[in-house]
């Protein structure tokens, strides 16, 4: 690590002769130029136009039109102070990456009433089909149709959930990356850098976020519910671009994507502990990872505040990096388990629902199959912010193994598996799937009941009294 943390130079020292000498030194290009208290590298450099005047230096390369957006850019970034990510700058970036259009050149729009109509329309008419291939009832109270900047307004909530446990050990990072001697002193100059960081990961999530918007088609493209409750959704501009060389006509792939969003819909609203599970999985995985404090240094130390791109280009490699020790690995085990069977259990029902009714049902299965096999719109996202890929590796084998129960149990036996956390699939289950189907399951009905009942009586103390008079009535009779 350098002498001088976070590359914040030392001012030079002062000439012997005054300011006749640090003229002189100027003149000849010796000492270390304009003072530059904060190291930060500047556009004019020393000797440079507008060396003689910091300001100059920092702002010289800018335009007038742009020098008011940089301050204000920099005074966000060191007058925040929440929580360890910067939200509404990651809102405002999105919302800017959203309406710049993706690179084929697809705008957003606004949603207009045949849109809206439309997917509600493909909504209901894939719940209808799904009643007949799951046991569990419709979960999407309302169906809704979303721009891209509606989805990033819907979504931000949910990741910041996922996200702020890893930015905070990153903001941790920052103080720690400072000497031990200077860290009781740099009180200050720490809250600075935790504003920074708050800065930083919101400039890459917002960027992340608005690229995104422009790839997803509902609202559970990832595995995990992004949206609120109960709200089916898709975004037509997105589907539109999704099935546009496909070769299959638009209707059928809105239906097939509405079948899709429908079925995590009923899933994650009938298993009540499932969101938990996913979300306990990623914080767990995310425990395990370490912030590359080496390359967080590298990063703090050249920021450049009149160049707010460099923010987010610096962190585009992410500087997170999983620890080697059996907890992460099994802690991504379980994760990729738990992805792989809502995808699977996802793909297999809705398969079954649209395989008798949709002539393109096994082109547009593969196409999806193939999308989340490369990590879809959010491998690179999660790789990128916290260090995890969330992919599904093991989709297809979890699909086979669900279709294979549906096959030995029906699908009332099937869905039953999501009862408990511990009567679904284990990664090794996934290696041996007719293993699997034909074992004897626990059943955790009784168990239950036995529970209720305790707790129905006072204190959760059987009715003593009544066990009592039922004995009594017994001896009646035997008389």
């Amino acid at each position: 690590m350098s002498d001088t943390p976070f590359g914040f130079g030392l001012p030079p020292e002062e000439p012997e002769n005054g300011d006749e000498g640090k003229k002189k030194d100027q003149e000849s290009g010796g000492g270390q130029g304009p003072a530059n208290p904060f190291g930060f590298g500047l556009p004019g450099g020393p000797g440079g136009p507008g060396a003689d005047n910091p300001l100059a230096a920092m702002f010289g390369s800018l335009n007038p039109n742009d020098l008011g957006a940089a301050f204000q850019q920099l005074g966000q970034m060191l007058s925040y102070e929440g929580g360890p990510v910067n939200w509404d700058m990651a809102k405002q970036i999105a919302r800017q990456t959203v309406s710049q259009g993706t690179p084929d050149g697809t705008k957003d729009s606004s949603i207009g009433p045949a849109e809206r109509s439309g997917v509600d329309e493909a909504v209901r008419l894939a719940d209808l089909w799904l009643d007949d291939a799951t046991s569990l009832p419709s979960g999407a109270g309302t169906a809704v149709a979303w721009s891209r900047a509606e989805w990033v307004e819907a979504t931000l909530p949910v990741w910041k959930e996922l996200v702020d446990p890893v930015a905070e050990r990153v903001g941790a990072a920052m103080g720690d990356i400072l000497p031990e001697e200077m860290q009781a002193m740099a009180g200050p100059l720490i809250g600075m850098m935790r504003s920074m960081g708050g800065a930083m990961f919101g400039t890459q999530i917002g960027q992340a976020v608005g690229v995104l918007a422009g790839e997803v088609v509902g609202s559970t493209d990832i595995g995990l519910p992004l949206g609120p409750a109960g709200k089916a959704a898709l975004l037509p501009v997105n589907v539109e671009a999704f099935g546009k060389d496909l070769g299959v006509p638009q209707e059928e792939v809105r239906l097939y994507l509405a079948l899709r969003e429908a079925a995590h819909q009923r899933l994650f609203a009938h298993v009540p502990w499932l969101r938990s599970h996913l979300f306990g999985a990623v914080e767990g995985y995310a425990r395990g990872i370490k912030v590359d404090t080496a390359k967080l240094e590298d990063v703090v130390g050249q920021l450049d505040p009149s160049n707010p791109e460099q923010l987010q280009d610096a962190l585009q490699q992410g500087m997170f990096q999983p620890e080697d020790t059996p907890a992460q690995k099994a802690a991504l085990a379980r994760l990729e388990t738990a992805l792989a069977l809502v995808e699977g259990w996802v793909d297999a029902v809705v398969h079954a629902a649209a395989k008798p009714r949709l002539s393109s049902a096994d082109a547009l299965r593969e196409t999806l199959r193939r999308r989340r096999a490369s990590g879809g719109p959010a491998e690179q996202t999660f790789a990128t912010l916290i260090g995890l890929e969330l992919r599904p590796r093991r989709l297809r084998d979890a699909s086979r193994l669900w279709a294979s129960l549906t096959d030995a149990r029906g699908v009332d036996g099937r869905d039953a598996l999501w009862a408990h956390p511990d009567m679904l699939p284990t990664a090794s289950d996934l290696d041996d799937p007719d293993g699997f189907v034909h074992r004897e399951q626990l059943d955790f009905s009784e168990l239950d009941k036995m529970l209720g009942e305790a707790a129905d009586g006072p204190a959760g103390k059987p009715n003593l009294k009544k066990d009592d008079e039922k004995d009594d009535d017994k001896g009646d009779d035997a008389e």
